[in-house]
């Protein structure tokens, strides 16, 4: 009897039944089909050097991504953007930053390639692999929107669960303490450390939380959650740990490992690399050279300092290769690790910024400074003004790097070690700010042997790479029939199985550093108004022999390459200033304030590249600040130490510390005028004492409030805050010219 000699209701009845079999079976044959799928790992780290890890020349301790190497790939002449939000903007969308909307940082600077959003003419890898029976995971930092402190839930348009993650464990901020860091989230919830439930940290039976542990540990979970929860999917997973980011943050038991490990010095140091890198096979003699480290970027005076902060740095990583490995042993444990992608890398180069590292520091207060914060607190600073157990932060030469009421980096003479032996750092598009390692492994595709691939590729190639691993399909259109743009990159599953992949050109720009690779060769500027240098990275890959005057045709030809990259990619303007409308004090160009008075940065004299004059009168009868403004990354202070006049200043974390020799007592009027040349001019009573130059303006606006007669919210000077005044500010008049 065939279906269509039943009487209509049975016919109609046993149609259904044929259908839902077929039905039943097709989605049998999905999943079957997206188990069979491979899980992918993208694990990055936060601004390290080429050269910071064991398999890539470091005299550090890897075990785990050494492992890795050894049976997968690595990468020579792979790259990033030189920059935290544009690589992750580009690592998630494979886009360039720009056709992402992150340009720049989180600040919207007036133009669509500069809006410090992710916007929505992209997808990003959990998106666009939703589709094709993925889930996603993220544990880690997220820095690619301005929402740090949302007001609504719609604020959170560009949280990781509204682009694509199913589970999300880390910071939407950039930066911060390792030991407590602002904006820790769980899924789409603000939480704290010390007063989670869901989660004991591997240290807080000695009372210790760290982030790069929680990191891990995080990914641990949702790996083995997902095993048994959700077996029947493949899924994707984004780790992206802070470390070795500043503040040089890690645990007593890590930093022992290291102590003494950097006696020799800077030089010794990326020596021993530079010929480590060689016999590892990832240079060679004949293309790089080994360029001494400028003696200008060393610390002779502060020694034990800067090797100390080496020595934490070290640990930081040490620490993270530690999380991998716990993380290599879920998937082990799990059954999941031959058909898992691992693929390890960096955002940027090695970090030779300024932070924490001016003026003179201290060593810890044998008591609390201050009082002990609740365990359900909020930290909210990217740079906390204490510890939880009450202690002020500490910065300048001197604070030994680790614990967490220190706040330094490891400054431009480890910098140029970490990125042995290339150029410049992070920022910048030179070899030193965006060279990374990239280890691949995938024991399921890749033939075990440890072999390195010389093929040169960049961030943006990791979403086609995923999209063809997973055999989804990019779209087109995507959040409501928005139109998408096109990836950007290439998939790396040729070079897997040591095949050739072909590519036009790979471009980068960020504060108008800039760059162009095609073939051999490189043509790079260094900042918006630096000329166009032309490198053969085949034969001197550390960028020492610029071709550009003997080779202009070749010059030109890159040069016109990029300006149609720019003008196409939403580059232009070059470095365009921010957009944020102009607040009451940047009008303002009068404040007359009295003892005890405090002006938030938004309310205070607006001083970035600002001459400025402050006039004092105040009864002085010991030491204290009689004005401040700002803190130890910008600001300016006037004060009395030791019964002596001073004057201080913090430009991008370096402190210039102005002592008139001059003592003043009873009643005063001082006033100190700063040009935007940087000439300080100082007078007390009428009488001129102090004409010095420095270098030059605050180049930035301070984000520490102005207070009269103290300085509690993050110092300026070499003093311990609040520092409150002995005596009376009376009036006091700051003028803008």
């Amino acid at each position: 009897m065939t279906l269509f000699s039943l009487c209509p209701a049975r016919r109609w009845l046993a149609f259904l039944c044929a259908t839902s079999l077929v039905c039943v079976f097709c989605q049998l044959e999905s999943v079957a089909n997206a188990a069979d799928k491979p899980n992918i790992i993208y694990i990055m780290s936060d601004d390290m050097g080429y050269s910071d890890i064991g398999c890539y020349g470091s005299e550090i301790a890897t075990p785990n991504l050494n492992a890795l190497a050894d049976d997968g790939i690595r990468f020579t002449q792979f790259y990033n953007t030189g920059r935290c939000c544009p690589t992750r903007a580009s690592l998630l969308t494979g886009l360039y930053p720009h056709q992402a909307g992150i340009g720049h940082m989180m600040n919207d600077r007036g133009h669509d390639g500069y809006r410090g959003e992710l916007n929505r003419q992209s997808v990003t890898i959990p998106e666009v692999l939703k589709s094709a029976g993925y889930r996603s995971y993220l544990s880690g930092k997220w820095h690619v929107t301005q929402a740090v402190a949302p007001k609504t839930d719609a604020d959170k348009h560009n949280w990781p669960l509204q682009r694509g993650f199913d589970r999300f464990y880390g910071t939407i901020h950039g930066a911060g303490s390792f030991f407590d860091p602002n904006t820790l989230t769980r899924d789409n919830t603000f939480i704290s450390p010390f007063a989670d439930p869901e989660y004991l940290p591997r240290q807080m039976a000695n009372g210790e939380y760290y982030y790069t542990d929680a990191i891990a540990d995080h990914a641990v979970r949702f790996i083995r959650e997902h095993h048994f929860e959700a077996d029947h999917q493949p899924f994707f997973m984004y780790v992206s740990f802070t470390a070795a980011h500043w503040p040089m943050h890690a645990l007593e038991k890590d930093i022992a490992k290291y102590k003494g490990k950097y006696d020799a010095g800077y030089d010794a140091i990326r020596s021993s690399r530079y010929e480590r890198m060689i016999e590892l096979g990832l240079i060679d003699r004949t293309n790089t050279e080994n360029w001494p480290i400028d003696d200008n970027w060393k610390e002779k005076e502060h020694w034990a300092w800067d090797k100390r902060n080496m020595e934490v740095y070290a640990a930081m990583i040490d620490n993270m290769d530690q999380g991998i490995g716990r993380i290599v042993q879920s998937l082990k444990d799990t059954g999941q690790f031959e058909n898992t992608l691992i693929c390890f890398f960096q955002d940027n180069g090695g970090c030779a910024e300024n932070y924490g590292r001016g003026g003179n520091g201290r060593e810890r207060s044998a008591t609390p400074d201050r009082e002990t914060l609740a365990a359900d607190y909020l930290q909210p600073d990217m740079t906390p003004k204490q510890t939880r157990d009450g202690y002020a932060m500490r910065t300048g030469k001197g604070s030994m790097a680790g614990p967490a009421d220190t706040a330094i980096g490891y400054g431009r003479g480890w910098a140029t070690v970490s990125n042995t032996p290339f150029r410049e750092y992070k920022h910048y598009t030179h070899e030193g700010g965006i060279s990374t390692p990239l280890i691949v492994h995938w024991p399921d595709q890749i033939e075990r042997g440890g072999r390195l691939e010389t093929t040169p590729g960049h961030l943006i190639d990791l979403m086609a790479t995923a999209v063809d691993v997973a055999s989804a399909e990019y779209p087109k259109e995507f959040h409501d029939g928005q139109a998408i743009k096109p990836m950007e990159g290439t998939s790396l599953m040729p070079l897997f199985k040591n095949e050739p992949i072909t590519r036009e050109a790979l471009y980068w720009e960020h504060e108008g550093n800039r760059a162009i690779r095609v073939g051999k060769y490189k043509l790079v500027a260094k900042g918006a108004q630096g000329k166009w240098e032309l490198y053969d990275i085949n034969v001197d890959r550390s960028e020492q022999n610029d071709l550009s005057v003997k080779q202009p045709f070749q010059a030109k030809k890159l040069a016109e390459m990029w300006q149609a990259y720019a003008e196409r990619a939403n580059v232009l303007p070059l470095n365009p200033r921010s957009n944020k409308p102009p607040a009451n004090n940047r009008k303002q160009k009068r404040f007359e304030l009295k003892q005890g008075a405090v002006l938030n940065s938004n309310e205070a004299p607006y001083l970035q590249q600002r001459a400025f004059t402050v006039e004092a009168t105040a009864t002085v009868m010991g030491d204290g600040v009689i004005a401040a403004q700002g803190g130890s990354n910008h600001g300016w202070s006037l004060y009395v130490q030791q019964g002596k006049l001073c004057f201080a200043t913090t430009r991008g974390g370096k402190q210039t510390i102005v002592n008139t020799g001059t003592e003043i007592d009873g009643n005063v009027t001082v006033v100190a005028k700063l040009k935007k040349s940087g000439q300080l001019t100082i007078s007390v009573n009428g009488d001129m004492i102090t004409e010095t130059d420095l270098d030059g303006c605050l180049t930035n606006q301070p984000l520490e409030p102005l207070e009269v007669g103290n300085d509690s919210n993050g110092v300026v000077g070499n003093y311990e805050p609040p520092n409150a005044l002995k005596g009376e500010v009376k009036n006091l008049i700051i003028t803008i010219p």
